[in-house]
């Protein structure tokens, strides 16, 4: 492992082909953790390539334990497993609580036609409102650290917020006709 601590010097360095060593050295055990926590093989490579993401952002003050980033990288790699499916749960729980119309081809195709109907709303707005939405809605971020992502103060992206909320409301209302879309400017 002698000479894993000195590519590990060499990366803390900005040596690229030190981490790329490093990367060969030990993502297939990265990658395998991720497999078997998720049990999807693209997931698996997200969550891979992010856990050495994370190890070359963070390079400066991570340190060896027992002479290797390994132990580093599997702790990273349990915890953006975890986020990633607590995200994937906000969002079948955001798609199954969104109104719908009983459809006589079953749940499975209500749901894909929600999820895509959503989607495809979601693409019709601005790409900053598209991401305040997703950072606030599925992955719970407050308002202000959505803001702080997107490049834009907390009052003007509660604005903003609000707008993308009315629009996809009246755009999705037709899911479930009894809910009322809320119209800008309209009283509740």
């Amino acid at each position: 492992m002698d000479d894993e601590d000195e590519l590990w010097q060499r990366a803390r360095r900005d040596d690229g082909a030190a981490f790329a060593a490093l990367f060969d050295l030990h993502h297939a055990r990265v990658y395998r953790r991720a497999l078997a926590l998720l049990g999807d093989v693209h997931d698996a490579d997200d969550i891979a390539a992010a856990a050495f993401f994370e190890l070359w952002r963070k390079r400066r003050s991570v340190p060896l334990v027992s002479g290797s980033v390994l132990p580093w990288l599997l702790v990273t790699t349990v915890n953006l497993s975890r986020n990633s499916r607590r995200g994937t749960a906000r969002y079948r729980a955001l798609l199954r609580d969104i109104p719908h119309p009983l459809s006589v081809a079953g749940p499975d195709a209500e749901q894909l036609e929600t999820s895509r109907r959503l989607t495809e709303a979601l693409g019709r707005l601005a790409p900053v409102d598209a991401a305040l939405f997703v950072l606030t809605v599925l992955e719970e971020l407050p308002v202000a650290a959505a803001a702080q992502t997107v490049g834009l103060k907390a009052a003007n992206a509660r604005v903003r917020l609000h707008r993308a909320r009315t629009r996809l409301r009246v755009e999705l209302h037709d899911l479930n006709p009894d809910v009322r879309p809320i119209v800008e400017g309209s009283p509740s």
